[in-house]
């Protein structure tokens, strides 16, 4: 919002009426409007004001280099202003009848002023327009610095507000996003419990199953364990008659005839022991030992396959018990990251209180300026008069029914 009728003053610049209308000319769309009602309030203006209204804001746009401070606009865009009013004439016939009014004169203009519209469009005196009185200058003006507080606060207040509502939206929706991934989470993590807990019922059953097998194994086990002792021990018996034979054969054979015959002897005595008992006792044990084996053998079977099952089952509780923790760690994050939401949200609503808070200083600003233009209201013209309360009126829109806002309804 621009600052209001920032350089009106009671009397227009000039030395003639040409000169008064040129200064006019370059004022803003809206003290071009301004002055204009006050000149013919009582003539049209109170009737035509809400038009005037649409006018301006019809410039505004058009404007789109200089907006609110512009004060005229190109050919093209004059011909859209009046299109858009449903007038006929073409700009280069409007500016034929102000030269016959002697309103310009002179070389072609580029640009086109609201004010050369409005005096063509209502076809009233311009003389008596440029030297129309526009009331106490010091009153108006300080009806214009309130407005331009007014303005400021609902700039304030806008800006604020919707900057809060954006980081409230935005906050709100991480909370919920982050809540879902809580609740998510949480999920995981309890399922991964479960997980956890029944592979670990499956170890425990697992390892009773190896200890049971182990305990059904373990005479048997025992009994072949003694039966191969026993075998080793004959076997090594075995083994020392061979390598002593083997010895002296090789000793009867080498070195003097005596250790020769010596050897030979020793030889003949050690071969007349009968091997018989040891072979026997051999014969019997390794016939024990497959027995004991066979027996055995369904047993050690059943013992390494619930060792297999074990390990297994140890394994997956490895893992379970991975995979719970790093569920557990995702829910802690997923909690840290929700409370985080959380505050952000918090942070996001006292912002938005902060915005209400601004919203209320300019209510109250607005107030201030309602109150001192019902005050001055008598002692202002009504053209201006109109413009400062219809410019209040609209800022009241910016507020809540329940604050003294208005509803918004179209420009005629």
């Amino acid at each position: 919002l621009c600052s209001c009728l920032n350089k009106m003053t009671n009397v227009l610049n000039g030395s003639n009426d040409t000169e008064k209308l040129k200064d006019l000319s370059t004022r803003t769309y809206k003290e071009q409007a301004i002055w204009f009602l006050n000149a013919f309030w009582e003539k049209f203006g109170q009737q035509e004001a809400d038009k005037f209204w649409g006018f301006v804001n019809l410039m505004v746009t058009l404007d789109t280099e200089k907006r609110e401070e512009g004060n005229a606009v190109d050919e093209l865009n004059a011909h859209r202003f009046l299109e858009k009013n449903n007038e006929t004439l073409t700009v280069s016939e409007m500016r034929e009848n102000l030269r016959s009014t002697g309103a310009i004169s002179g070389a072609s203009v580029k640009l086109v002023p609201l004010i050369h519209i409005l005096v063509f469009k209502y076809k009233v005196d311009w003389k008596y327009l440029v030297n129309a009185p526009q009331g106490s200058k010091e009153e108006i003006q300080k009806a214009e610095s309130l407005l331009d507080e007014v303005s400021r606060a609902f700039q304030e207040s806008e800006a604020k507000a919707a900057e809060a509502s954006a980081a409230l939206k935005d906050a709100q929706a991480q909370e919920s996003e982050a809540k879902k991934r809580e609740a998510e989470a949480q999920r995981a993590a309890t399922e991964a419990t479960r997980r956890d807990e029944e592979a670990r019922q499956r170890e425990d059953e697992a390892l009773k199953r190896e200890a049971a097998a182990r305990e059904a194994e373990a005479p048997f086990k025992a009994a072949q364990e003694e039966v191969n002792r026993a075998l080793n021990d004959v076997r090594s018996q075995e083994e020392a008659r061979d390598s002593r034979t083997a010895e002296l054969n090789k000793k009867s054979t080498e070195g003097g005839v005596v250790q020769q015959n010596k050897a030979k002897a020793e030889l003949a005595q050690h071969l007349a022991q009968d091997p018989l008992p040891l072979s026997r006792a051999k014969i019997t044990l390794e016939a024990a030992n497959k027995k004991a084996e066979k027996a055995r053998a369904p047993f050690e079977a059943a013992t390494k396959e619930a060792e297999a099952a074990r390990a297994v089952a140890s394994e997956a509780a490895r893992e379970a018990a991975t995979a719970r923790k790093a569920a557990e760690e995702a829910a802690a994050q997923a909690s840290e990251a929700r409370k985080g939401a959380e505050r952000a949200r918090e942070k996001s609503e006292e912002a938005a209180r902060a915005a209400a808070a601004a919203l209320d200083d300019a209510r109250k600003s607005l107030e201030d300026a309602e109150a001192y233009l019902e005050e001055v209201k008598a002692r202002i013209p009504h053209g201006t008069q109109w413009w400062l309360e219809k410019t209040l009126q609209e800022k009241r829109k910016y507020l809540p029914k329940s604050k003294g806002g208005v509803e918004t309804r179209s420009v005629v």
